[in-house]
């Protein structure tokens, strides 16, 4: 009777749906699964040999087989960072400009713009980088750096156009369409109701955006700028082309330095024993640091939001 009832239901698409539905989930978490435990399989000889002196050390020398992620883990994260620091308020404004100041025939125009830069490859943004950008923070910005605040050691050259700073600005270009589409819908869910009532009080548009729609979307626009450095963190291609690929530590905005990603591109294809587990120990660390930040990141802006406590939140700002 149960097989009969189970066929009938499979027939009808009542229960084939939420089979093939639950099957695809499935799948997915078992991608994911596989994905994590060949990394880690990989990579165990390498945390076998090193253990967390992998994580400090700044040695990486094939030959004579010691490796320490140091120089190439802060060099992602001072690109990352950076990139934030630059394409983060950039994002938001744009995207608080995009829905609550543009007018009518500027909207779509400037929103298609913005979504355009998602769609170009990042092999393309790694020669424009290079061939264009490179040139020009040597002899402009770099130079101008280079000269007048030299003495820091955050600017001391020389500048040769391929670096920490060069890196930082093309992931920010990178990074500023996933951060401003994100913070443009996170602004959406706040009600209009709040901001009719704002406006009914007598308070201005500018007002409005400052007390109502910032303070409402603070949480989503948190997660769409962990989102941007999610992306920046696990970008290769484009920061092997400009970030000029010397394994140092990054003191210099104006100096070559690399990657975790970079290093992978680089040495993956010819690497061999204890020097292919310590790059997919490196995998293993951008994987864990990836998933947690965007996991953080799609927690913040995907949340629930009680409309309650964001009238309460507007009345106390007014």
């Amino acid at each position: 009777m149960f097989i009969k009832r189970l066929v009938s239901r499979t027939h009808s698409g009542e229960g084939l749906f939420p089979m093939v539905t639950a099957l695809a989930a499935a799948l997915l978490l078992s991608l994911v699964g596989g994905i994590f435990w060949v990394v880690l399989r990989g990579a165990w000889p390498a945390m076998s040999a090193f253990g967390l002196g992998f994580l400090v050390s700044t040695a990486w020398d094939p030959v004579q087989n010691i490796y320490g992620a140091a120089p190439v883990m802060l060099g992602t994260l001072a690109t990352s960072i950076l990139a934030l620091l630059i394409a983060g308020p950039l994002g938001v404004a744009t995207a608080v400009y995009i829905n609550e100041l543009a007018p009518g025939y500027l909207r779509k125009p400037v929103s298609f713009a913005v979504e355009l830069l998602a769609a170009v490859p990042s092999v393309v943004y790694g020669l424009w980088g290079l061939f264009v950008l490179a040139p020009w923070i040597r002899t402009g910005p770099g130079a101008f750096l280079e000269q007048h605040f030299g003495f820091l050691p955050v600017f001391r050259g020389p500048s040769l156009g391929v670096g920490v700073l060069t890196t930082g600005l093309l992931l920010a270009i990178m990074i500023l369409p996933t951060i401003t589409a994100l913070t443009r819908e996170v602004m959406r869910g706040v009600p209009l109701d709040l901001r009719e009532a704002l406006f009914a009080l007598g308070a201005t548009r500018w007002e409005m955006i400052t007390r109502v729609v910032l303070p409402n979307s603070k949480a989503g626009i948190i997660g769409a700028l962990l989102l941007g450095l999610g992306r920046a963190i696990g970008e290769a291609m484009a920061v092997t082309m400009v970030i000029g690929n010397a394994n140092r530590l990054p003191v210099s905005l104006l100096a070559p330095a690399q990657t975790a990603a970079s290093l992978i591109v680089n040495e993956f294809p010819e690497a061999f024993d204890l020097q292919l587990s310590s790059l997919l120990l490196l995998g293993l660390w951008l994987f864990i640091t990836t998933s947690l930040v965007n996991l953080a990141a799609v927690w913040l802006v995907y949340r629930p939001t009680s409309v309650k406590s964001a009238q309460g939140g507007a009345l106390h700002a007014k």
